[in-house]
């Protein structure tokens, strides 16, 4: 999810499935990109209850 949020920032994500980090060139971009957390969740939830 954290890469997925970082890459609408200009950036990348990554770590170990315990602690995530993420890093973005384009503050701007920073409320879309949280905003689209709740359907980036979901869409992780359904494929896992799938």
């Amino acid at each position: 999810i954290i890469a997925q949020l970082a890459r609408r920032v200009g950036g990348g994500g990554g770590g170990k499935p315990e602690l995530a980090q993420a890093g973005g060139k384009d503050p701007a971009a920073l409320p879309e990109a949280l905003n689209s957390v709740t359907a980036l969740v979901r869409q992780q939830a359904e494929a896992v209850l799938k």
